[in-house]
């Protein structure tokens, strides 16, 4: 008898120091679809997508601890993995005219989960 093949699910990285916001974050991206990686801050996100290929999108919040802030981040990430979608959040501030990266959404806090959930699975 054969085993059926199931297919790996795309990963998302969810970057936010507030531990609760982080959760609810993954969940939205574990019901959009993704299996969900949670990361404190930006050195732990460049971790995760160093080991884990599946990884397809990062969802950063901009204020966090470490060695830089989620616009650096976003930087970092379209330049280390083009592929990557991103899509940036703040409470505090929106982002500068140089700020985010080509191709990259924000959304302020709070933000419709139904509208995350729809940029990280957008073709």
């Amino acid at each position: 008898m054969g085993r059926a093949f199931l297919p790996q699910r795309p990963g998302a990285v969810i970057v936010d120091d507030n531990t609760l916001m982080m959760m609810d974050a993954m969940d939205i991206a574990e019901e959009a679809g993704f299996v969900s990686y949670g990361a404190r801050n930006a050195d732990e996100a460049i971790r995760l997508l160093e080991t884990s290929p599946d990884i397809r999108v990062l969802f950063t919040d901009v204020q966090m601890s470490g060695s830089m802030d989620g616009y650096r981040l976003a930087a970092t990430v379209r330049e280390r993995w083009p592929s990557v979608r991103i899509l940036v959040t703040s409470g505090v501030r929106g982002p500068e005219v140089d700020e985010l990266p080509a191709d990259s959404l924000f959304f302020c806090k709070p933000y419709a989960h139904h509208a995350v959930a729809d940029a990280m699975t957008r073709p």
